[in-house]
């Protein structure tokens, strides 16, 4: 029984551990700081490819992994809620990661409508805190 226990509390604390090593601390964003949709326009009905402009304010872009105070990298969400401010960002067919620091992109939808908005990441893929995203708009595909 005590053997039993002894297993319990190592494989417990190595689970703790574990954890805490996976949490990373988030970056903090500085006051004001905000990320928009450029073009296009919420509610535009617009035909394919799709160019998507993105707008920061009060930072700047970086690279994913540059370590610079005060800079994220873009990450466009489609069709979907933003994720968990406290996780990293996903990178699928919803999340689509920036991380070279691009500032536009090239992309096609199915016709009919489709929701779109940034999201700004840290250089690990984490989102600032406070978490930098814009108005979430919807645009229709013809």
């Amino acid at each position: 029984m005590f053997a039993l226990k002894a297993l319990a509390i190592v494989l417990l604390g190595g689970l703790l551990s574990t954890g805490a090593a996976l949490a990373m601390d988030r970056t903090p964003a500085p006051d004001g700081a905000e990320v928009y949709i450029v073009s296009p326009d919420d509610g535009a009905t617009v035909s394919n490819p799709v160019t998507v402009v993105f707008g920061l304010r009060g930072m700047g872009v970086a690279p994913a992994g540059t370590e610079r105070e005060n800079t994220g990298h873009h990450h466009l969400i489609i069709d979907a809620p933003l994720p968990p401010g406290d996780e990293h960002i996903p990178s699928d067919e919803n999340h689509v990661h920036f991380g070279g620091g691009q500032t536009e992109t090239t992309i096609e939808l199915k016709p009919g409508e489709h929701t779109l908005q940034l999201l700004l990441g840290d250089l690990n893929h984490l989102p600032h805190d406070p978490v930098i995203a814009s108005e979430q708009i919807t645009i229709t595909v013809e």
